[in-house]
C-alpha cells in the first residue's frame, strides 16, 4: 500500500489491484462549454481532469453537489457527450480515437439511466416498443424475437409481460424508471450508468429502485456507474466512491473507508450536513463541518485547489497549489492536509 507521505502513480489511482478485470477507464477526461457572447466568451469547466477506473460487477457510486460535472461525465461515459481531452477506454479500446464501429461497441455495451422517469419515455410509444428500441435500432433480433424478449426483461424488472401494450402515462414514476430499466438491458450490456436514477423519486419507491438495481447487478454481473447527490443511497448500493468538487476528484475508494474515515475536509462536510448519515458514524467527528458560502463559479474557478475558498484547512499552498491525487490509508485524495484533516477529525 502505498504510504500516506507518498504519491502514488496516475495508473494506480481509483483500483483495487486485485480485483476484476477493468471494463471502463477514464483518464484524464475533459470538457469545457463555451458560452456568453462572441465578443465576450465565457467557459465553463465542468469536468477537469477526471480519472476512474470501473471493474466488472462492480457498483462504483459517484457524489457531489449540483453543478460538480457529475451529469456531464456521465454523458461522456456513455458517449453522449465528447470530451475536449483525455481517454476513455473500453474493454481496451480508445473509443474517444477509435473507428465508427468501435463506438458503436462503447454505445451497445454501457447504457445509460437517466434521471427523470417521465421524460426520458416517448408517450407516443407502448412500453413494448420503447423497450425494443435498442434492438431495432440495432437490428440485433427479427420481431418475434424482440417481443420475447421484451416479455422478459419485464419480468426482470418486475412488471408483467401484459404491459407491454400500454403508454407511458399508464404507470407510476417508480414503474416507468423500472421500463428505462429494462430498456437499457436490452441489448445485454456490461456497463450501465444511473445519472440520478432516483432522485426524481419518492423515498419509498427509490429503496425499491435501489434494491432492484443491487439485484440485476449481482444477477447479471453488470457494472454500474451510481451517479447521485444522496450521499446515504450511495452508501446503500457502492462498492466504491468517488466525491467529486468543482470538476475533480477529491476522494476516492472503498465507500466504508470513505464514509467512515474520510479524509479530505470536503468528503467531511458533506458527510456531516447528511441528515441520515448514522450516528454511530456521526459520534466518530469531534465535531460538525459546515461548508460556508456557495461553491465557486465554475466560470472563473479558484486557483490551486478548488476547494480552498471554503476550507478550514487552506493555506497559502493550497491556493496556488493543485493537489493530485495520491494514495493516503486504503484510498485516494487530493488534499495537501489530509493528514490533518484525518487527525482533527479524530476517526477511529
Amino acid at each position: 500500500m502505498t504510504s500516506s507521505t507518498e504519491s502514488a502513480p496516475t495508473s494506480a489511482v481509483l483500483s483495487r489491484v486485485d480485483g476484476p478485470r477493468v471494463v471502463l477507464e477514464a483518464t484524464d477526461l475533459r470538457r469545457t462549454f463555451t458560452g456568453g457572447s462572441r465578443l465576450r466568451p465565457t467557459h465553463v469547466s465542468a469536468v477537469d481532469g477526471v480519472s476512474l477506473r470501473l471493474h466488472a460487477g462492480e457498483v462504483l457510486g459517484i457524489v457531489g453537489e449540483s453543478g460538480c460535472g457529475k451529469s456531464t461525465l456521465a454523458r461522456m461515459l456513455v458517449g453522449l457527450e465528447k470530451p475536449d481531452g483525455g481517454s476513455l477506454i473500453y474493454h481496451g479500446t480508445d473509443v474517444t480515437r477509435s473507428t465508427r464501429s468501435d463506438r458503436r461497441l462503447l454505445r451497445t455495451g454501457v447504457q445509460m439511466i437517466f434521471q427523470d422517469p417521465y421524460t426520458s419515455l416517448d408517450p407516443r410509444m407502448t412500453v413494448g416498443d420503447i423497450i425494443a428500441e435498442p434492438m431495432a435500432a440495432t437490428r440485433s433480433a427479427p420481431a418475434a424475437v424482440r417481443r420475447a424478449r421484451v416479455a422478459e426483461l419485464l419480468g426482470l424488472v418486475g412488471l408483467a409481460p401484459e404491459m407491454m401494450s400500454r403508454y407511458p402515462h399508464q404507470f407510476s414514476g417508480g414503474q416507468r424508471q423500472r421500463i428505462g430499466i429494462a430498456r437499457a438491458l436490452a441489448l445485454d450490456p456490461d456497463v450501465l450508468v444511473c445519472d440520478e436514477a432516483v432522485s426524481a423519486l419518492d423515498v419509498s419507491v427509490q429503496a425499491q429502485v435501489i434494491n432492484l438495481l443491487a439485484g440485476l447487478q449481482k444477477r447479471l454481473g453488470v457494472a454500474i456507474v451510481f451517479i447521485a447527490h444522496d450521499l446515504s443511497v450511495v452508501r446503500h448500493i457502492a462498492d466504491r466512491v468517488a466525491v467529486m468538487y468543482l470538476g475533480r476528484v477529491a476522494e476516492i475508494g472503498d465507500t466504508e473507508t470513505v464514509y467512515t474515515r474520510p479524509a479530505h475536509p470536503y468528503t467531511q462536510a458533506l458527510l456531516s450536513a447528511t441528515p441520515s448519515h448514522s450516528l454511530a458514524d456521526r459520534g466518530k467527528l469531534s465535531r460538525r463541518r459546515v461548508l460556508g458560502g456557495e461553491p465557486p463559479s465554475p466560470v472563473d474557478p479558484p486557483a490551486g485547489c478548488r476547494f480552498n475558498p471554503r476550507c478550514w484547512l487552506a493555506t497559502d499552498e493550497c491556493r496556488t497549489d493543485a493537489p493530485a491525487l495520491r494514495g493516503f490509508e486504503l484510498r485516494d485524495v487530493s488534499c495537501h492536509h489530509a493528514e490533518q484533516a484525518l487527525a482533527e477529525a479524530r476517526l477511529a
